[in-house]
């Protein structure tokens, strides 16, 4: 089955491709969710009508990613948690937990856009990979500081 991406597919295509696909995910993903419709002569006509815009939405978004990027790349987070011996966590600090501590900061990004190369087991300083968009990025400074424990405890 042949269609035409209105958006951008992870692992498959851009806005605007033409993609031979299997007919279950053309049929039953791809158009149902309107990331596609099927490359007939009238659609194609019609598409070609509407790429300006399409392209045009695309760099806005492109842009707003890049200005994101900005913004997050200069943001320092401090994430509290507990820890034994050693600097030690009893647990991890998850992508969730960098989603609510940037979301504290007042700004709104998707879990599944942040990559952990492995999760955060120790106290110490560490830079997270934030994924925004298919060509921008954002290194954001993570901070992960003893929780619990006030200086006179020590």
């Amino acid at each position: 089955m042949k269609v035409i991406l209105k958006e951008d597919v992870q692992d498959l295509g851009t806005i605007g491709a033409v993609l031979d696909v299997a007919d279950g995910y053309g049929r039953n993903y791809l158009i149902p969710r309107k990331l596609a419709v099927e490359a007939n002569p009238k659609n194609i006509r019609q598409f070609e009508h509407q790429k300006k815009m399409i392209l045009a939405k695309a760099r806005k978004v492109r842009s707003a990613a890049e200005q994101l990027s900005d913004k997050l790349s200069a943001m320092t987070l401090c994430i509290e948690a507990r820890a034994g011996d050693e600097d030690k966590l009893f647990g991890s600090v998850t992508t969730k937990d960098i989603a609510e501590a940037i979301a504290r900061q007042g700004v709104e990004v998707d879990r599944r856009k942040i990559s952990l190369d492995e999760p955060i087991k120790r106290i110490g300083t560490y830079k997270v990979t934030v994924k925004l968009h298919q060509d921008v990025t954002a290194s954001v400074t993570v901070e992960v500081k003893k929780a619990g424990l006030s200086e006179e405890d020590s």
